[in-house]
């Protein structure tokens, strides 16, 4: 019986062009080898590029590129721990001066913003008080060209707020009454005339009596005899001389506000009295 031939298989290894390609790796890597071998790093230039990017951009300062004398982070982690002492110091350092200078720049603007605040509350001040004083002159010399000067008193405010011009309510009233008497019209008349010179200024009208109680038909306590007093003060000026009701106001301050003590009738009698008050014109 005749024997089948064997068959034959094909050849074992890798294909043909696994061969060719390792050459070509071979090459490259002997061709960047040589390159490698004939090149030349100019170590001094080195330095120069390496100290100008760490003035630029490193942390370290004064173009250091480590920490101390140790080797640079990018060699290794021997720097590591260092670290954090490293940064720290510096943020407290950072903050003493930062904040030190911020802080004394701060404190010298608020000290600069209040002088300037200070400097001109006191020109304000000053500039009002050369208003009231010389509107105290133009009320004293208007009460004597008008005669007044024995029945009326005219003062101005410590605080340099308005001029005052005080009347005894003797001379306006009669006691416990709040209708001005006839005697007192020529006076209110010339009293109203100096007013109408400052009809566009802030006039307030302001009545006060002594602490003795009253309790008639007219009027049960102090405070309704002031308020009426200063009323009807308020209604001849406006009436009979003209005067703007919008700027004036009337009130009544009852035995509140006293100028002399109670105990005397000579203090009680210059407690009862009308005040009339001129703010100055803003």
């Amino acid at each position: 019986m005749a024997r089948k031939k064997k068959e034959q298989s094909g050849g074992g290894g890798s294909p043909a062009w696994m061969a060719t390609f390792s050459d070509l790796m071979n090459l490259l890597l002997c061709f960047f080898v040589l390159l490698f071998a004939f090149s030349s790093v100019d170590a001094e230039k080195f330095a120069e590029i390496s100290a100008s990017l760490s003035n630029s951009y490193s942390v370290f300062s004064g173009g250091a590129q480590a920490i101390g004398e140790g080797k640079m982070i990018s060699q290794g982690v021997s720097q590591l721990s260092e670290m954090s002492e490293y940064y720290s110091e510096m943020g407290s350092k950072g903050t003493d001066t930062k904040d030190g200078e911020n802080q004394g720049e701060t404190e010298d603007t608020s000290q600069s913003q209040s002088e300037s605040i200070e400097d001109y509350k006191e020109q304000l001040e000053d500039l009002q008080k050369e208003k009231i004083e010389a509107l105290y002159g133009e009320v004293s010399e208007a009460t004597q060209a008008n005669g007044l000067q024995d029945t009326v008193e005219v003062s101005m405010d410590s605080n340099y707020q308005f001029v005052q011009i005080s009347m005894s309510g003797a001379i306006l009233f009669d006691s416990g009454q709040a209708d001005i008497r006839v005697e007192a019209k020529p006076i209110l008349d010339k009293l109203g005339t100096i007013l109408k010179v400052y009809d566009k200024y802030e006039i307030k009208i302001e009545g006060h009596t002594d602490n003795m109680p009253i309790n008639n038909y007219k009027f049960n306590s102090n405070m309704w005899l002031s308020t009426a007093r200063a009323t009807n003060v308020f209604e001849y000026l406006t009436t009979e001389k003209g005067l703007n009701p919008k700027t004036l106001e009337a009130s009544g301050r009852g035995e509140y506000e006293p100028i002399a003590t109670n105990s005397t009738a000579q203090g009680r009698s210059k407690n009862r009295r009308v005040e009339i008050k001129i703010y100055s014109k803003d």
